[in-house]
């Protein structure tokens, strides 16, 4: 759905695929979820492209993640109900990450640069 993302999937090189996506999706701080289509407007119009579709993300805001030592941290900023954000500190265990890892699709790997068959990331 965005162009840069969808020009950076579509290079040859693997090694450069994932620099380049990587470059793209660091930028990112929310996993976006808005509906691309405008109420009230016609879904198809003749001469131009289909609207894109709304890819399905989760609304949720995107840690920085930190690490200290052997440690990673993920750093939140929480809006509190009565004054200004504070930042919130969460350890990554292993077994958070581990699961994290596991959940990314084989095809989200070839779009990453990544050979599902040598390289998963929860083996790592």
């Amino acid at each position: 759905s965005d162009p840069e993302f969808v020009t950076a999937i579509n290079t040859r090189d693997a090694k450069l695929r994932f620099n380049r996506v990587w470059a793209v999706c660091k930028k990112k701080r929310r996993c976006e979820n808005e509906d691309r289509n405008q109420k009230g407007e016609e879904e198809f119009t003749p001469g131009t492209k289909p609207a894109l579709n709304n890819h399905g993300g989760c609304g949720n805001v995107q840690p920085q993640v930190r690490q200290a030592a052997l440690q990673l941290k993920a750093a939140f900023d929480v809006a509190s109900e009565d004054g200004p954000k504070r930042r919130e500190t969460v350890p990554i265990t292993p077994e958070m990450a581990h699961g994290i890892l596991r959940r990314i699709s084989e095809e989200d790997l070839r779009h990453m640069g990544l050979n599902s068959d040598y390289a998963r990331p929860e083996w790592m």
